[in-house]
This record gives C-alpha cells, structure tokens and sequence, in this order.
C-alpha cells in the first residue's frame, strides 16, 4: 500500500509514522522547507491532567503511551515522563483541586493532592508562596521544534518514507491523487490532508466549509535558567480553560475569584515547561475572532513572567524569544480531532486545537485503523 501526507507538522508525521509502521510506502509533503506552524510554537506537552472524561481523556491517555514508545526508539524527541504541578493558593482554588483528585478518573490521569513543602520536593525551584498543589503524574513533554525532525529523520532510515519539501498541493485529482505547484501528480492508495490551520484554498475546495476555526496565540521562551525545572507548571487559571476542572468547586471560584484583568482579557493560563537547554517556554493566550492581530502585546507577557516569578521565588531569566502562532480547533471543542472524507480515497484530518501535540499519535492511529492500513 502507497499513502499520500501533505502537511509536515506534527499530525501529518505521526499519520506517517503509522503507515510506516505497517508496512506501507509513505510519500509526504510539505509545502515549505519543513514544517512552521502550530507543531512548533507550542509546549511540547503531553498534557493529560485537564482532558474532559470519555474520548478526549482516553485519546490522550493511549497517545502518552504511543509518545513513550516512540521516544524510547527515538531519543531526539526529547520524551521526558516529568509529570505537572499546578499550585494553588487559597481555599477557592484548593477546592478546586481537591473535587479534581475525587473524580472517579483520578487514578488514570495520575491525580494527586500535594502539601506544598511535598509539592517543593518534587520540583524544589518552586521556591514561592502557594498552599498546595495538584500534581498529575500522566503529563510528559517532548521537543516541538525537534520532534517533527527526529521523526523524520527515523522515518527515512526505513527506505519506505520519501519526504518532498517545498511542493504546496493545489489540487485533489481524481481518485487518492493530488496535484501540487511543481505540477507533478502523487498518486497512491490513500491520501490524508494533515493540513494544521491551513482551512481556505485546498481545504475549501475539497471539503467547504468545515466546523473548524482558527486559534490565536502567545509564547514566549527564556535564556536557560540554570537549575532543572523537574516538572511543568501550570496555575489556577488552567482550571478555568481545561474541561476536567468543571465542578461546583470551579462555579464559586469563577463567582467568587475575579480573574487578574489582563489574563481575563486575553483568555490566559500559565503553562511552562523547560527544554532541554534549560530554558523556559511559558505561555499563553488565545484570540478567537478575526481578523487577528500581526503584532504580539506586551500586557501578556508581563502578567506571565508576573506569575512564574511568583511561583519560582525569583526573577526570570532574560527572555530569548517571543512568538504567536495559530492552531485550528473543532468549534465544537469536546470533538477530538475533524475527520472528513473528501473525495474516495481522500481524508482530511484537521482541528485538533491545542490537543495536537498531546494526542497525534493516537489521532493517527486511529485515522490509520478507520482506514484498515
């Protein structure tokens, strides 16, 4: 069997890395020198703790196990079973966190209540004030601006994977083909769009109008910090945006705890996660409506480093580099991911939003068995 992937990012390559894995011919193409969207201006996290129950958690749960496994084949991903804390600092938050820990899922998702001195022997650079914290052994995290190459480069070791940089795909031809700008047709015996956030042109002509919408956001990375970071980070604020916090202990803390303005503004948590150099991606925000802006806002950037700081006990290092990047999401967000026959032979795979780092693999392996590969 020949499969055809267009679209590099972090989707598109673990659609590919199935289909190798099962013994067929991969041809995948991107239409720049390599991927540059979502897969790589993001955390890197394998973020289990704050998946809604059902499919969402359970697509998630078996991607960190597909992650693991990957990462023991192919050390380049930078794969690091490090888990996340989130501190909290009052009684409204620590609701929050204890109805968290008494779900019936807790165990799956690793969920365990920590006094703050035990939370400080887990990761001792939390040297702030916080009364305890929510720690979620299931989290993990990966290289984004390495995985994609890492998985490539074990892909091409194979002798069954060709990679064609630099074609944009312009057109769906026929039946499990398509035409790209260099006007050369890839024909084989499925065809899957991974298109990232990508949804006019192509996309529009194949399949309309899809449920999917685009997603603004801002990141920002530091000089490394010069201690190990053992875990990530989240704060409060995460228990707002993620589904698996819904509880009537979140309902007074929305009622009851206003959000800092300029994290409401820009619909904000903190996450952070060091890399491997040592530094620090913390993030982020998100913008809905468009047109988005082109430029990155700064009110952001001090309200995060705000947080750490306070978390961290101490100043941040300089900041290296700051970026915004779009992701497409299902409008409906308790969907996983929009899977759509196209034509015969033609699927599009779009929309996972911010899942698509944690959950691709399993994502694809689930495309690759609907698919019977």
């Amino acid at each position: 069997m020949k499969v055809i992937v267009v679209g590099a990012g972090v989707v598109g390559t673990t659609h590919a890395w199935h289909a190798v894995e099962r013994g067929h011919e991969v041809v995948h193409i991107e239409r720049e020198a390599e991927a540059r969207g979502a897969s790589l201006r993001n955390f890197g996290q394998i973020w289990v703790s704050g998946r809604a129950a059902g499919e969402e958690l359970d697509t998630a749960l078996r991607a960190r196990e597909l992650w693991e496994a990957i990462g023991a084949r192919v050390p380049g991903l930078g794969f690091r079973a490090i888990g996340s804390l989130t501190p909290v600092r009052n009684e409204l938050e620590l609701a929050v966190a204890e109805a968290a820990v008494a779900r019936p899922d807790a165990a799956a998702r690793g969920y365990e209540l920590l006094t703050a001195d035990e939370a400080r022997a887990v990761n001792p650079a939390l040297r702030g004030t916080f009364e305890a914290a929510l720690r979620c052994e299931r989290d993990a995290a990966v290289e984004p601006r390495l995985a994609q190459l890492a998985l490539r480069e074990a892909l091409l070791a194979t002798g069954k994977y060709t990679f064609l940089p630099n074609r944009e795909v312009r057109d769906v031809v026929g039946e499990n083909a398509v035409r790209d700008d260099h006007g050369d047709v890839h024909t084989g015996d499925a065809v899957v769009l991974c298109t990232g956030a990508a949804l006019s042109g192509l996309v529009r002509e194949v399949a309309g109008e899809i449920p999917v919408r685009r997603v603004r956001l801002q990141m920002m990375q530091t000089e490394p910090l010069g201690e190990r970071l053992t875990t990530s980070v989240a704060d409060a604020d995460s228990f707002r945006y993620y589904p698996a916090y819904a509880s009537p202990a979140l309902d007074a803390l929305n009622e009851r705890q206003a959000q800092d303005p300029t994290a409401a503004a820009h619909k904000m948590q903190l996450l952070m996660v060091q890399r491997l150099d040592g530094g620090l991606t913390i993030g982020d925000t998100h913008e809905y409506e468009h047109p988005f802006a082109f430029d990155t806002l700064e009110d952001p950037y001090e309200h995060l480093t705000r947080v750490v700081e306070s978390f961290l006990g101490r100043p941040l290092p300089k900041i290296r580099r700051r970026w915004a990047g779009v992701y497409a999401q299902c409008v409906d967000t308790s969907r996983v991911v929009h899977r759509q026959r196209v034509r015969d032979g033609v699927w599009l795979v779009t929309g996972p939003g911010g899942r698509g780092m944690t959950c691709s693999p399993a994502i694809a392996e689930t495309t690759a068995n609907e698919l019977g590969w």
